[in-house]
């Protein structure tokens, strides 16, 4: 088993870090300091430039730290369904690594299903049960 990346540590740890309630009220006491001090500066564009200037660097190195945390939950979160299905008695093993097919091979396996739904709903709607495993 591979052991994490720096990065990938990294953007855990500063994700885990920068979630808690006590980094958003530093953040909030940062925006209340520089509101405080606007007087003192005179509102000058310097005094603005300081917030926008910090506020779009930290905003911008967040989008990365944010979507590789998005990323690895996301690919977990599809290895556990996969074996969920191939752990299954009776699912379907088409279904596995679906989020790897194309645009169209997707949409064809979602109609099937919504279709699926559909009925039965409308089996439901005439008081069947809503259980069992039809085909797909």
């Amino acid at each position: 088993m591979r052991t994490s990346s720096w990065y990938s540590n990294f953007a855990k740890a500063t994700a885990r870090f920068c979630g808690r309630p006590r980094v958003f009220v530093v953040a909030l006491l940062v925006i209340v300091v520089w509101l405080v001090t606007g007087p003192i500066f005179d509102y000058s564009d310097t005094w603005q430039l300081v917030i926008n200037t910090g506020t779009t660097i930290v905003t911008f190195l967040m989008v990365f730290l944010i979507q590789n945390t998005q990323n690895r939950d996301t690919e977990a979160i599809q290895v556990k369904l996969d074996e969920l299905i191939r752990a299954t008695r009776g699912a379907h093993n088409a279904l596995l690594d679906l989020e790897e097919l194309e645009d169209e091979t997707l949409d064809a396996f979602r109609k099937r299903y919504q279709l699926l739904a559909t009925h039965a709903r409308a089996e439901m709607g005439r008081g069947f049960e809503d259980t069992g495993t039809p085909e797909a």
